[in-house]
């Protein structure tokens, strides 16, 4: 993914957001005069004035975005988020009212970083950042048919003080996202610019560097687990996801083991770890489900599983449904996740394939879902 080294990659962004930003409502603001004028500085630099959007009104301060400007990337907006008052939070308000799925209008793009997602989607920017603090940046991702990473926890600086949300970005393929790996990760030391952040509980996220190597030899042996051992899972989501997993072993990507992957329902956990005061129980929890990764991670790199147990509800919400049900485990434990497009449901939604790797090697985990997104390019069912 580079910049074109002039004006017209930016300038083809500005004309796609002004075509079909009002249909979508991915954008909160867009910064026409300034992207255009910022296209000088930086069509010199690495990235060569690459347009990319940042999430919410705030997403312009964060580490990530100051690093892509720094690289030449150009930001050409901020995208929409949930509005305060929205049940649930899992869809956005842009410039043009609420933010629809691209797939479908009738259906939430998902959250929080709704904008992102969809501004990614439909290719109007091909980059945005993201944050993911229960899978907002992954679910999203998945129900827009895009790439999405949740980076390991504490590897780069975040603002939520209890050590759930970690930096993310959302692009068209995991190509896209080694571009923002290879910009955000201090290349000298090997890691991110923070020490480990200690969250309520006294739980610390170990975080070695990311792993610099090569991509992984394939096939990586792999956990496939249709739903971590406790979520309900939509059996035509699952179908997609199973899909898709063979289509991976059979193309030579992942390597089926026979470990599996049960974990105990974090939902307590994480909502008593937001809520700023865990119990004595939340927090053996936390550390059971930590233990049991530990323990599979040790003898195996990766981990697959549905990224969402649903497909994208209706913008009056999902119900009784956790769309978080399969993501807000590895915000608790700290570890590295990503999805990509699996397929679709036979009524036309986008369903993601979730993979998490051992913490800190973000590298190593977008250079396998590289390999997978490329094997799954003609999975559309």
């Amino acid at each position: 993914m580079t910049g074109t080294g002039d004006a017209g990659a930016v300038v083809s962004a500005l004309e796609r957001i002004g075509r079909d930003d009002p249909r979508l409502s991915a954008f909160v603001e867009v910064w026409h005069e300034q992207a255009v004028a910022d296209v000088e500085r930086a069509a010199h630099l690495p990235l060569g004035a690459l347009p990319f959007a940042v999430k919410g009104r705030a997403g312009i301060r964060s580490y990530a975005a100051r690093r892509l400007i720094a690289a030449g990337a150009v930001p050409v907006g901020s995208t929409s988020v949930p509005d305060p008052g929205t049940p649930w939070q899992t869809w956005g308000l842009g410039a043009h009212g609420r933010t629809v799925n691209p797939w479908r209008a009738d259906r939430t793009p998902g959250g929080s970083s709704a904008g992102s997602a969809v501004a990614v989607a439909a290719d109007m920017v091909p980059l945005a950042t993201g944050s993911d603090g229960a899978g907002s940046v992954r679910i999203p991702a998945a129900w827009c048919g895009v790439f999405g990473l949740k980076t390991t926890n504490g590897l780069l600086p975040s603002p939520d003080r209890t050590g759930l949300a970690s930096a993310g970005v959302l692009t068209r393929s995991a190509t896209g996202a080694l571009t923002y790996l290879r910009c955000v990760l201090d290349a000298d030391r090997g890691r991110g610019p923070e020490g480990l952040p200690t969250v309520p509980g006294g739980h610390r996220h170990r975080v070695p560097g990311p792993n610099p190597q090569a991509a992984p030899a394939l096939p990586v042996p792999a956990v496939f687990s249709p739903d971590l051992g406790h979520a309900d899972v939509e059996p035509e989501v699952a179908a997609v996801v199973r899909r898709a997993v063979d289509h991976l072993v059979a193309a030579g990507v992942v390597r089926p083991t026979d470990r599996t992957c049960d974990l105990l329902d974090p939902r307590e956990a994480w909502r008593e770890v937001r809520g700023g005061e865990p119990t004595p129980y939340a927090r053996e929890l936390r550390r059971e489900n930590d233990r049991r990764l530990d323990a599979l991670f040790a003898r195996v790199p990766l981990l697959l599983s549905p990224t969402t147990p649903n497909r994208p509800h209706g913008h009056n919400g999902p119900g009784e449904v956790y769309s978080t049900a399969l993501t807000w485990a590895f915000n608790l434990s700290g570890h590295p996740a990503a999805t990509i497009p699996a397929g679709f449901t036979a009524d036309g939604c986008p369903v993601g394939l979730q993979l998490v790797a051992e913490h800190g090697a973000d590298v190593s985990l977008v250079e396998t879902a590289r390999a997978a997104q490329d094997a799954l390019s003609t999975v559309r069912s």
